[in-house]
């Protein structure tokens, strides 16, 4: 089974930037949609944007639309997203997971593999 760890979280100021990175481990991040989820204090787990697998596109929440992008680095065996213009509404843990069937899917339960997390936290 495929093992994932996020990096790249930290603190940045409203209308910064940040990358960050889902490794994977176990698997080939080509072969399963990989999907971005957030969860803050007291919020359920929300779904921000996933690239679904062999390439087949990617899809964004509206909250994040324009300003998040999900891409894979084959050679890294990692997925990226790169998150721009950011928020304080942004702050939360940020998960990436793997699903080994289907397309892209809003719903966490449909993911099989999940990382740990990172915390991202947007000031004002």
């Amino acid at each position: 089974q495929v093992q994932l760890v996020e990096s790249g979280g930290g603190l940045v100021q409203a209308g910064g930037s940040l990358r960050l990175s889902c490794k994977a481990s176990g698997g080939t991040v080509g072969l399963y949609t990989i999907g971005w989820f957030r969860q803050a204090p007291g919020k359920e787990r929300a779904f921000v944007g996933a690239i679904a697998f062999r390439g087949r596109g990617t899809t964004y929440a509206d909250s994040v639309k324009g300003r998040f992008t999900i891409s894979r680095d084959y050679t890294e065996n990692t997925v990226l997203l790169q998150m721009n213009m950011l928020e304080p509404e942004d702050t939360a843990v940020y998960h990436c997971a793997a699903r080994r069937m289907g397309g892209v899917s809003t719903s966490p339960p449909l993911y099989d593999f999940w990382g740990q997390g990172t915390q991202v936290t947007v000031s004002s």
